[in-house]
């Protein structure tokens, strides 16, 4: 990451994620279009947003999210997600213990 990058470095999140108490942190990519209907997660999860774009529902809300933006769910939270045209890449960290 040069001086003139805004993104941030995923081994500082990642550090900072940990450090936080979440167990495992990782990089995910979704394709273009993709579509999850309502589901939900055995972990709380935060993530980052670095490329492209979704949209997340939850409790009847529809959040757009792009680079730069953070989602925080707890365990068990239903939730939908749709991806754009570009589709995702974000950084998300998960805690699996209650």
């Amino acid at each position: 990451m040069s001086d003139h990058d805004p993104r941030p470095d995923f081994a500082a999140f990642e550090a900072e994620m940990l450090v936080r108490g979440f167990d495992s942190v990782l990089v995910r990519r979704m394709a273009p279009g993709t579509v999850l209907d309502d589901h939900e997660h055995c972990f709380a999860l935060e993530l980052l947003v670095v490329e492209g774009g979704m949209s997340v529902c939850h409790h009847g809300v529809t959040r757009r999210l792009l680079p730069g933006d953070r989602l925080v769910l707890p365990r068990r939270e239903p939730h939908a997600e749709t991806y754009g045209e570009q589709g995702a890449v974000f950084w998300i960290a998960r805690r699996h213990a209650a």
